[in-house]
């Protein structure tokens, strides 16, 4: 597998499953309906865990521009790839959020709630304050990177010798838990997006996708979670690199 199919596949499947479990709590009629926010980050955060296993092998399992940046700027990565890891990411979130609205479609249908609807794309602010939504998102993303950056750098010793673990099935747990632990500490009040490819390209297929009582799409708010992470990411790098 390519590194670019590598990451669309593993960001498609990241939103699928992630875009997925909120569909499950928020739509009308599922059987996981007012499952809750518990719910919510943990399906998001096996999400995470599933998407890395199936793409780490081929591109390191990036599968969020953030993180993306985050280990170019800190010389761990080529920014010679940057631009095809980004593209990758952004259209496999608008295919994982495509798939969720054709899996959820009879729900879609009959859900008249168009926030509910519109939170099973993207996030959006409990209450609305661009400098702290912005700020939420920096940290939130922050803390996500760091964690990758140091998973990705952790090695284990076996019988006298250093194995790099990585971002393997082994390096996908801490990662998983770590998203688990940011939607449950620092997930309300944004919906911790900490991802811009999960966000954007899910925005887009809201916005253009034939969906009953669907309301606006908030481009308004779309460039929160995309620049909070960006900037969060690179925080991270220079912390990283610092240290």
């Amino acid at each position: 597998m390519s590194e670019f199919a590598a990451e669309f596949i593993g960001t498609m499947l990241l939103v699928l499953l992630g875009d997925g479990v909120v569909a499950n709590v928020c739509l009308k009629g599922t059987k996981g309906n007012a499952g809750g926010w518990v719910v919510i980050s943990l399906g998001w955060g096996l999400a995470v865990f599933t998407a890395v296993v199936v793409s780490s092998e081929f591109s390191g399992a990036h599968l969020n521009p953030a993180v993306t940046l985050g280990l170019a700027a800190a010389g761990t990565f080529p920014w010679a790839k940057v631009a095809t890891f980004l593209l990758a990411q952004f259209l496999g979130g608008a295919a994982g959020a495509f798939l969720v609205w054709l899996f959820y479609k009879d729900h879609y249908d009959v859900t008249t709630d168009s926030g509910a609807i519109l939170a099973t794309f993207c996030t959006g602010p409990a209450i609305r304050n661009p400098v702290r939504n912005v700020l939420c998102e920096v940290i939130g993303t922050f803390v996500l990177v760091l964690a990758v950056l140091y998973t990705v750098g952790l090695k284990v010793t076996s019988t006298g010798e250093e194995i790099k673990v990585g971002m393997g099935a082994l390096g996908a747990i801490p990662v998983a838990f770590v998203v688990t632990g940011i939607g449950l500490s620092l997930g309300g009040t944004t919906g911790y997006a900490i991802n811009p490819a999960r966000d954007l390209g899910p925005r887009l297929v809201h916005h253009v996708a034939p969906i009953k009582n669907k309301g606006t799409s908030d481009w308004h708010y779309s460039w929160i979670p995309v620049a909070g992470p960006v900037v969060g990411g690179l925080l991270a790098a220079f912390v990283y690199a610092a240290g």
